[in-house]
């Protein structure tokens, strides 16, 4: 057998080994939370839109829920504008909510769907604004007056599910409308998981900058791959998820709660990490799944 014949049955045998996950996956729909690393490497970037677009082809029903934080601190500056944050959370004032609508979705919303086109699918950025697809209300801390930070009331899924059953993929921006028509700056892992929940997905998949939920933060290798609810909710309690990662592990958890089959946090700056996760039995990162899963604890 000679070296091209080896490297076209290697490639038939990868493609058949996928075979029964894209059987599996055909017609689910899986809500992406992307940002981190995955957002700003080009590299990483077009890594992700060519797995979210081949996962489209194959059948998936693929909504992505996108941050931008560091590109409105970003903003901010140039304008003139001081970020100012208060538990985690950025403050946001009337000038403040203005820059994130035109970050969010103007120009971070607008360029993946690009990206997506780009490369062959046919994706279309929303809003929660959008036909009233995230109600939303103000957000109250104890640790001061947080502005136009929202949390949600209701997630509409109409739209979404109108444009996934006509072949779109949903670029949607965490920004939502209050009852007044206010807007309202939503964590986008919160609206992640709630979106993810509304529409009754199989899968929740939040990008991270990590491996995933570690034992041990400065030790790669203790990762956990598989945890129920309840590990996590103690790995949060007792600091072993801490910092960044707390709200990501909190909205999986919320997610499964709430009717999701499972969450995985997976490392965004691993190359076609969406596609390794779906097609693959062994799989990357951290699976949550309801207390009744398992744990490789």
């Amino acid at each position: 057998m000679d070296k091209h014949t080896s490297s076209v049955n290697g490639r038939v045998g990868t493609l058949i080994e996928a075979l029964p996950y894209m059987r599996k996956w055909a017609g689910k729909t899986v809500v992406v939370k992307y940002g981190g690393a995955a957002m700003t490497d080009p590299a990483l970037q077009h890594s992700v839109m060519k797995d979210l677009v081949l996962l489209h082809y194959v059948g998936v029903h693929v909504v992505v829920v996108h941050g931008g934080g560091p590109k409105i601190s970003e903003m901010m500056e140039r304008l003139g504008e001081k970020p100012e944050f208060v538990g985690g959370l950025r403050v946001t004032g009337e000038a403040t909510m203005e820059i994130v609508q035109m970050v969010l979705i103007g120009l971070v919303g607008q360029e993946l769907v690009s990206l997506l086109n780009a490369e062959g699918g046919r994706a279309v950025g929303l809003s929660g604004k959008d036909a009233k697809l995230i109600t939303a209300s103000k957000k109250h801390s104890d640790e001061g007056d947080l502005g136009f930070v929202g949390e949600v009331e209701c997630i509409d899924t109409k739209l979404i599910d109108v444009l996934n059953d006509a072949g779109y993929i949903v670029v949607l921006s965490p920004v939502g409308v209050g009852s007044d028509s206010e807007s309202y700056n939503i964590n986008a892992d919160t609206v992640a998981s709630e979106v993810a929940a509304a529409l009754q997905a199989e899968k929740l998949i939040v990008l991270t900058d990590v491996a995933g939920v570690l034992r041990d933060v400065e030790d790669s290798s203790s990762l956990i791959s598989v945890m129920n609810t309840a590990r996590a909710r103690q790995l949060i309690s007792d600091g072993t998820v801490s910092k960044g990662m707390i709200p990501k592990v909190e909205a999986a958890v919320e997610a499964i709660d709430n009717g999701v089959t499972s969450a995985h946090l997976i490392d965004g700056r691993v190359q076609h990490s969406l596609l390794v996760e779906l097609f693959t039995e062994e799989g990357v990162g951290t699976m949550i799944a309801a207390d009744g899963g398992t744990t490789d604890e």
